[in-house]
């Protein structure tokens, strides 16, 4: 490889669900865009949420990824961990250990690093200073987060273009000096569907709401998410669908082979979604019956 620099774009996406009482819920996503690299892995041992009270502990998993995997994908480092409600500046990984591949020839925090594939040949070294003890610290967007009774999602930007490059000199090594900010900030919001039969109406033979589901879809275009109706025991069903990014989808709802029927407001319907809200779609069956299956 000829530049010492090598451009790639790797994104994080923080996840804070407040669950309400004194406590938020909070979850992180990794994800990365394609490089020139071989490989560029790194083991994350700890992350730390940062307040002026001090540091909550999200995960002291150990996760070794290669970046370069995480192209069209994304690796969940921390699911609905509960941290206490409050203002927080920056989140914290803890990085002890790594490599890069680049022109066949492997640059690695240590030989014996144990995030390296069997059998690998370390040709040189990978420097990186500091972040197996103080951390990568990322500075979030205006300088705090609040985690409350709303669902955030941060997006952090991580500029691998600026964090690795060759060490000057004729050592040959590589140094890594992450270069990370947050860029992005918004709520997230909720649907709350609700489906119950109208005056009257009957479903055919044994079929009940419970068979039904709900499926909302982004009206720009990617798959839908289908999740099944649960009663409240009384007579309407109801789902929520979380964690939406804000914007338009298209809801419908399919029943059991053999089944048709219509709502009110007709099917499908369009769903706005609002940051840091939730919304309400509320359906009425106003007629049910049961058809020939061909």
């Amino acid at each position: 490889m000829k530049p010492s620099r090598i451009s790639a774009a790797a994104a994080l996406a923080l996840l804070l669900a407040a669950c309400g009482g004194q406590t938020g819920k909070v979850s992180v996503l990794l994800k990365d865009a394609p490089a020139n690299f071989a490989a560029a892995v790194v083991t994350i041992s700890e992350i730390d949420l940062v307040g002026a009270s001090g540091s909550t502990v999200l995960s002291t998993t150990k996760t070794t990824t290669d970046l370069l995997t995480l192209a069209n994908d994304t690796a969940k480092l921390v699911n609905d961990v509960d941290v206490p409600v409050g203002t927080y500046s920056q989140l914290r990984f803890v990085i002890s250990g790594g490599y890069v591949q680049a022109d066949g020839v492997i640059y690695a925090s240590s030989p014996t690093y144990d995030g390296l594939p069997a059998g690998a040949v370390v040709g040189g070294t990978l420097r990186m200073p500091s972040f197996a003890q103080s951390g990568l610290k990322i500075d979030l967007p205006g300088g705090a987060v609040t985690v409350g009774t709303d669902a955030k999602v941060l997006l952090v930007d991580f500029d691998v273009s600026q964090s690795f490059g060759q060490e000057a000199g004729s050592s040959g090594a590589w140094v890594m000096h992450p270069v990370a900010t947050a860029t992005e900030f918004e709520l997230s919001g909720t649907v709350d569907v609700t489906l119950k039969l109208g005056p009257g109406v009957a479903l055919p033979g044994a079929t009940t709401l419970a068979d039904f589901k709900a499926v909302l879809t982004p009206s720009a275009g990617g798959d839908g998410t289908s999740l099944a109706l649960l009663s409240d025991g009384v007579a309407t069903y109801a789902v929520s669908f979380k964690y939406l990014f804000p914007g338009s989808y298209t809801l419908t709802f399919t029943a059991p082979s053999g089944v048709s029927f219509a709502t009110a407001p007709p099917l499908p319907a369009t769903i706005t979604v609002t940051s840091g809200q939730a919304t309400a779609a509320a359906f009425i069956v106003t007629s049910a019956a049961s058809v020939a299956v061909q």
